[in-house]
């Protein structure tokens, strides 16, 4: 047992209240434990209201003095985002608020009466005893920049997810009606968006010059010169089409509304991308994450709406955990079992680093090169996906260790392990 988990485990005294919390929507269960466990007060319910908030806070006071307790622990089992309401309150009178992790409460149901079964008083002492032993962890409550990152990454990411959706409804109906489109225009550009306005169905664009279509074109709004060859090979495609000639006056209004959403979308990405990107340079970090090669301002946006500040984090081995990219294996006698990346944490944030080293092991030469030196060595070669998950987690240090030192990246200083990389830089 290491330090850090001496240290949860010290903070629960005999004058110490523990409280267990399963959260749900509309009403939540606590149990009050003392520091061995047992229990001072069965499960009852709080509402999701300030009313029922006070009444948990009175029910803490009146406990306090009853046991003559001076110390007070909550800790709760995370459900969704109905845990933050009663965070922040909590957090305005001074009252300490940790977190229980879900499987762990899954795993440890049947230790009390060896059955199954389940349910929210029975997961509230559950919570409670985890909490006295010190099987928790510490949320981080967010506030000004951090907690309007959180939000406005979360939002655009929903809008780039609709806009994702609504592409495929528009392939969808592109495959019924004019399956040839594609043929001319592989993706949403502006000039697939103003034929899509403009001659959605092949009739429309029958017995059509090339010279009239590229007229209607330009009178699109953002559409300046229409491409003449295109224009030509749609003419073309259009007169053999296989598209359904049936239903096209409901289908000319579907399309047109997704156009116009299409179109809604990309200026609501934009906007709340260039906000978001204002916002993220006043942070302290970004002077020092903006000096690494192919780390763009929308990658930092959603990199610290993960992470938030690295001075968070002590240790670069606390972000690698966060993103879940901790080594684990299962072995067992002379058996020993595969290396595998835990899985355990952010899984945006692990897939925000995926996508992160890609483009990067193209611009940055540092990451090329050690990516090229993992797969290629002599002892022990990687895996192109192995090295990669490597390199997630060397992205980390050196992003905590500039972060941190408020230092420019340097290439020299984050490849002088290997020696042979450092001499050819």
């Amino acid at each position: 047992m290491d330090f850090k988990q001496n240290q949860k485990i010290n903070q629960v005294t005999e004058k110490t209240l523990v409280v267990g919390i399963d959260i749900a929507k509309r009403t939540h269960y606590a149990c009050f434990v003392d520091e061995r466990g047992r229990v001072l007060q069965k499960s009852f319910s709080i509402s999701q209201s300030h009313d029922g908030f006070e009444y948990f806070y009175q029910r803490i006071l009146q406990t306090l003095n009853e046991h003559g307790k001076t110390e007070v622990l909550v800790g709760i089992e995370p459900t969704g985002h109905y845990w933050l309401n009663l965070a922040y309150f909590l957090e305005e009178r001074g009252i300490p608020l940790v977190m229980t992790n879900p499987m762990h409460v899954k795993r440890s149901k049947e230790l009390d009466d060896n059955l199954p079964t389940k349910h929210d008083r029975k997961d509230a002492l559950v919570i409670a005893r985890l909490v006295k032993d010190g099987r928790f962890s510490y949320p981080r409550i967010l506030k000004d920049t951090e907690a309007e990152l959180r939000v406005g990454s979360t939002f655009r990411s929903k809008l780039v997810e609709e806009l994702g959706a609504l592409k495929n409804r528009m392939i969808r109906w592109l495959d019924r009606y004019f399956p040839e489109f594609t043929q001319v225009f592989p993706s949403f550009g502006k000039m697939a968006m103003a034929v899509l306005e403009c001659t959605p169905f092949p009739s429309d664009l029958y017995e059509k010059q090339p010279d009239e279509v590229l007229s209607l074109y330009r009178g699109v709004e953002g559409l300046k010169s229409p491409q003449r060859p295109k224009a030509v090979r749609l003419l073309e495609v259009a007169a053999n089409s296989i598209g359904v000639t049936e239903g096209h006056e409901m289908a000319r209004i579907e399309i047109a509304t997704l156009v116009r959403r299409y179109h809604q979308l990309e200026q609501e990405i934009e906007s709340i991308t260039e906000q978001l990107v204002e916002l993220v340079q006043t942070s302290v970090e970004y002077e020092w994450l903006s000096t690494v090669p192919g780390l763009g301002d929308t990658t930092i946006v959603d990199l610290l709406a993960e992470i938030g500040s690295f001075s968070h984090y002590e240790d670069p081995r606390q972000l690698i955990k966060l993103a879940g990219l901790t080594l684990r294996e299962n072995s067992s006698g002379q058996h020993k079992g595969q290396k595998r990346i835990s899985k355990r944490g952010r899984r945006k944030l692990r897939a925000l680093l995926f996508r992160v080293m890609m483009p990067m092991i193209r611009h940055n030469v540092a990451f090329r090169e050690l990516h090229e030196y993992y797969t290629n060595r002599q002892v022990n070669p990687l895996r192109k996906k192995q090295s990669i998950v490597v390199l997630c987690g060397k992205l980390l240090k050196v992003l905590h260790g500039i972060s941190t030192k408020r230092k420019a990246f340097d290439a020299q200083r984050m490849m002088k392990d290997i020696p042979s990389l450092a001499e050819a830089m």
